[in-house]
């Protein structure tokens, strides 16, 4: 009796997987469908963008800094280090990085 019990639930939960299995690709199928139809209707209404490279003009090249702001900023740093608040391997990071 138990054996015939077991099969029994089996049968059962194999059917009802089935059915939820086809009731989930009934649900995908039309979320689908709502999907497509949205984005088709938003096409209608914009144009395609050109490729970037075809209309983009190229930018301009960074304006260099003044003399006078990077011996400013040196300065700074140099405070900073004998202040103690920077390292030497710090002050000499961020030289490094202004002067460039």
């Amino acid at each position: 009796m138990a054996g015939t019990a077991s099969a029994v639930a089996g049968r059962v939960q194999r059917r009802q997987a089935r059915k939820f299995a086809e009731s989930d690709a009934q649900v995908y199928a039309q979320r689908e469908q709502a999907y497509e139809q949205q984005m088709a209707g938003q096409n209608q209404y914009q144009q395609p963008a050109p490729p970037p490279e075809q209309y983009q003009q190229p930018a301009p090249p960074p304006a260099a800094a003044p003399q006078t702001d990077v011996i400013t900023q040196l300065k700074e740093l140099a405070e900073l280090r004998d202040q103690g608040v920077l390292t030497d391997d710090e002050f000499a990071t961020q030289k490094a990085r202004i002067l460039a």
